[in-house]
C-alpha cells in the first residue's frame, strides 16, 4: 500500500509539475527579482542619484502639490526611504475621475522638484508581471495564476511524500551523471529551502484568496461593501466645506505618528480635501515596519494637526492575512534576510528548470527511437529550452533596453517591456526551427552573452558603470552589475555542458532484462 501510494504521489507531481511548470518558472524567477524591485528601478533610472530625508522629502512634496493641484480631492505622497531616493506622489482631480496616468502623478526630488530620469517601470514591472502577467486581463490572468500556484502545491505535498530519502539526498550533488544529476540539482534545491516554497506558495494562494474563494463573503454579506466595513471599518468622507484653511506642517504629524509606532518609519500620507477647513491626513506605517502588510494608520486634522482617529484593531482573520501577504512579499525584511529571500527563490527558479529538464531526462531513455521522440516530446523539450533560457534572455533584453533605447521615446516603459517579450518570443521560434540538441547551448549561450552585455553596456551609456562605481562606493550599482555577470556565468557553463553532450553523442541505452525487472 504505500509502495502504491508512493507510486500514485510521483505520478500527481510529475504532471502537476509539467503541465503549468513554464508558466511557474517565469512566475518564480520574476517573483524572485521583486524582492529587490526598489533597487531594480534605481539602477533603471541611473540619472537619480544620492538619498534623501523623507520628512522634508514629504514636505517638499505638499509644496509641489500645492502648486500643482490645489483643487484635488485628494493627495497621495510615498516619501523615499533605505531603498529610494525619490517622493511618489499621485493626485485626485476634484471632479472625482481617476485621471490619466502621467497628468495624476510626479516623481520629485527632496527639493520638490520633478526627477527629469527616464521614463520605465523598473523593477515595478518583474512584481506586478509574477502574478498579473501581461497583454491579458488582469482577472484572468491572476486565475490562470492561481491555477498554477495550486498545482505547485500539490506538486511540493506529492514530491515530499514521494521523496524516500529527502534528508539524504540533501548532502548530494553529483556533477556529469546525466540523469542522475538532473535529480540531484532538482532534489537539493527543493529540500534546502522547502519551508520557503512551502511558505511562498500557500501564502502566495492566501494573498488573492477572496478572490478564488468568495462564496463565503457572498453568503454572509448582501453586499461588498458592508463587507468590507466589517472587516476594514467605515470609511468617512467628508465633504469640503468651501471654507480656504492652511495645511497643518507635515513634519510634525509624521514625527507624532512615528513616535505611536515606537519610532517605525512612516510609508505613506493621504490628504484628503486639501486646503479646506475639512481637510484630514492620514499617515500609515511603512511595510518594513512590521511583518504585517497591512500598517496601522493614524488620522490628523488636517489644519490643526491634532490626532483624530486610529485604524480599527485588526481581527484575527484580518491579522492572519495581513502576516501571510507580509510573508510573502518580504517588506519587511532587513538586506540579509531579503538576500535570503532572493537566494531561495533562485533556488525555487533551479527547482522548476531542473524539474521540466529531467521529465525529458528520464523519457528519453524509454523510447522507441530516442534520436526521433514523438511530437508530445519534442514539444515539451522546445518549451523547456523556450522558457528556461528564453526567459531570463528577455530579463536581459530589457534590462539593456532601458540603456539603448532613446530617452525622449514616446511610450518608453511600454517599449522595454515589450522588448523583454520580443526577446523570448525569438528564443521560442529559434527553438522550433532548430534541433533541439543543437538549440539547448545557442540559446543558454545567447542568454549567457545578454547577461554579460548589461554592465559593459551600462558603462559606456552611463558613468556609473563597475570601476566608477567601486571607487565610488556606489553598492547598487556595483551589486546590480555582479549578479548579472554571475548569471552570465551560470548561463555560460550550462551552455559549455550543453554543447560537451552534444559534441559526445547520444550514449547506449541500457535495458534491464525481463528477469532483472522482476527480480
Amino acid at each position: 500500500m504505500k509502495e502504491g501510494l508512493r507510486q500514485s504521489m510521483a505520478l500527481l507531481h510529475t504532471w502537476t509539475g509539467l503541465l503549468l511548470g513554464w508558466l511557474l518558472f517565469a512566475m518564480f524567477a520574476s517573483g524572485t527579482s521583486a524582492y529587490f524591485q526598489d533597487e531594480i528601478t534605481r539602477w533603471m533610472q541611473p540619472e537619480v542619484t544620492g538619498d534623501a530625508d523623507p520628512v522634508s522629502s514629504a514636505e517638499s512634496a505638499v509644496r509641489f502639490l500645492q502648486r500643482t493641484a490645489p483643487d484635488a480631492a485628494s493627495w497621495y505622497i510615498s516619501p523615499p526611504n533605505s531603498r529610494s531616493a525619490t517622493t511618489q506622489v499621485f493626485w485626485q482631480p476634484g471632479d472625482g475621475s481617476p485621471g490619466k496616468r502621467g497628468e495624476t502623478s510626479a516623481v520629485l526630488d527632496q527639493s520638490g522638484k520633478e526627477v527629469s530620469a527616464r521614463e520605465t517601470r523598473g523593477g515595478f514591472f518583474l512584481y506586478r508581471f509574477h502574478f498579473d502577467l501581461h497583454y491579458m486581463p488582469v482577472l484572468w490572468a491572476r486565475y490562470l495564476v492561481g491555477v498554477a500556484a495550486m498545482f505547485m502545491l500539490v506538486a511540493i505535498l506529492s514530491g515530499i511524500i514521494t521523496h524516500k530519502k529527502i534528508f539524504a539526498d540533501f548532502f548530494m550533488l553529483r556533477f556529469n551523471k546525466g540523469q542522475r544529476s538532473w535529480l540531484d540539482a532538482h532534489n537539493v534545491t527543493a529540500v534546502i529551502a522547502l519551508p520557503f516554497h512551502l511558505m511562498i506558495t500557500f501564502t502566495g494562494l492566501v494573498t488573492l484568496a477572496i478572490m478564488y474563494m468568495p462564496w463565503g463573503v457572498a453568503a454572509n454579506y448582501a453586499e461588498r461593501s458592508t463587507y468590507q466595513e466589517a472587516v476594514f471599518g467605515k470609511s468617512e468622507d467628508v465633504a469640503r466645506s468651501g471654507e480656504a484653511a492652511p495645511l497643518a506642517a507635515l513634519g510634525p504629524i509624521m514625527q507624532s505618528a512615528s513616535a505611536q509606532w515606537d519610532g517605525k518609519r512612516v510609508g505613506y500620507v493621504r490628504v484628503t480635501n486639501p486646503g479646506d477647513a475639512n481637510a484630514t491626513i492620514a499617515i500609515t506605517r511603512a511595510p518594513e515596519g512590521g511583518i504585517g502588510s497591512r500598517g496601522e494608520e493614524v488620522s490628523f486634522n488636517g489644519v490643526t494637526g491634532q490626532p483624530v482617529s486610529e485604524s480599527m484593531a485588526k481581527g484575527p482573520a484580518l491579522a492572519t492575512e495581513s502576516v501571510m501577504i507580509g510573508l510573502h512579499a518580504g517588506r519587511y525584511a532587513e538586506y540579509g534576510l531579503r538576500w535570503l529571500y532572493f537566494l531561495s527563490g533562485l533556488g525555487g527558479t533551479i527547482m522548476v528548470g531542473s524539474g521540466l529538464v529531467l521529465w525529458t531526462v528520464k523519457r528519453r531513455t524509454k523510447l522507441p527511437d530516442p534520436n526521433r521522440p514523438h511530437f508530445g516530446f519534442r514539444l515539451v523539450e522546445k518549451l523547456n529550452i523556450a522558457t528556461i533560457a528564453g526567459f531570463p534572455a528577455g530579463i536581459a533584453t530589457y534590462f539593456l533596453a532601458n540603456r539603448l533605447l532613446p530617452l525622449g521615446l514616446a511610450d518608453r516603459a511600454d517599449h522595454e517591456i515589450d522588448s523583454l517579450f520580443l526577446a523570448w518570443l525569438a528564443v521560442l521560434a529559434w527553438a522550433l526551427v532548430r534541433p533541439s540538441a543543437r538549440a539547448w547551448p545557442e540559446m543558454l549561450g545567447l542568454t549567457a552573452a545578454l547577461f554579460a552585455a548589461v554592465p559593459l553596456v551600462n558603462g559606456v551609456t552611463t558613468s556609473r558603470g563597475l570601476p566608477m562605481s567601486l571607487l565610488a562606493g556606489d553598492w547598487l550599482f556595483v551589486s546590480f552589475d555582479l549578479v548579472m555577470l554571475l548569471l552570465a556565468a551560470g548561463f555560460a557553463k550550462g551552455a559549455r555542458r550543453a554543447a560537451r553532450k552534444r559534441a559526445e553523442g547520444p550514449r547506449p541505452i541500457r535495458r534491464k532484462s525481463q528477469e532483472a525487472v522482476a527480480a
